[in-house]
């Protein structure tokens, strides 16, 4: 299926990545109640099928199309240009993306608040997962390997937006206090 359609495949593929992203957030955050906030779902699912999904199954193909191959030299040039160009504006387009569509008065509060944070997170994270996406991934699958990648990054965006400033201190506090509160409440129920 992923060869014969390979745009349709690596699209749905990474939205339904990134709502799956979003539903990890939600399910940690909300683990006492067991609610989800399928409306917040469905806008990170439409921001990452209408563009997330798309840019990148475009962009990684102009970029293999422009400097082919799997040199050291030439995956550092790929990643250098996604870094400073892609990843900043895939940043960009979720926090307003999400914003628009939750319909909030100010859709650029969230994007001037935490853009510059997340951007420097992603520096941890993305640089080596492109690194392994243009080294050892065919092209047809390196969305399908970002879709996958993104899993874990929506997830952090998703919590950046909702309770966190967009850094990865604050979802360390976030993911500990989530954790002594879920041991909290084994132990309780264990009594």
């Amino acid at each position: 299926m992923r060869k014969v359609f390979p745009w349709l495949t690596n699209v749905s593929l990474y939205g339904c990545l990134f709502a799956g992203g979003d539903l990890l957030h939600q399910r940690v955050t909300h683990k006492d109640t067991g609610e989800l906030d399928w409306k917040r779902t469905r806008n990170v699912a439409l921001v990452a099928f209408c563009f997330h999904g798309n840019w990148n199954y475009f962009w990684l193909r102009a970029l293999e199309r422009r400097f082919p191959g799997r040199s050291v030299g030439t995956v550092l040039t790929k990643l250098a240009l996604d870094q400073s160009f892609s990843s900043p504006l895939a940043t960009s387009v979720f926090y307003t993306g999400v914003s628009v569509l939750e319909g909030k008065e100010d859709v650029f509060e969230d994007w001037r608040e935490k853009f510059f944070n997340t951007y420097k997170t992603g520096l941890m994270y993305w640089p080596f997962m492109q690194f392994l996406n243009f080294m050892l991934m065919p092209l047809y699958l390196r969305t399908v390997f970002m879709g996958c990648s993104a899993f874990l990054w929506a997830g952090f965006l998703c919590f950046s937006q909702q309770n966190g400033d967009g850094t990865a201190a604050s979802a360390v506090t976030w993911i500990n206090a989530s954790g002594k509160r879920i041991l909290n409440r084994s132990a309780n129920e264990e009594k």
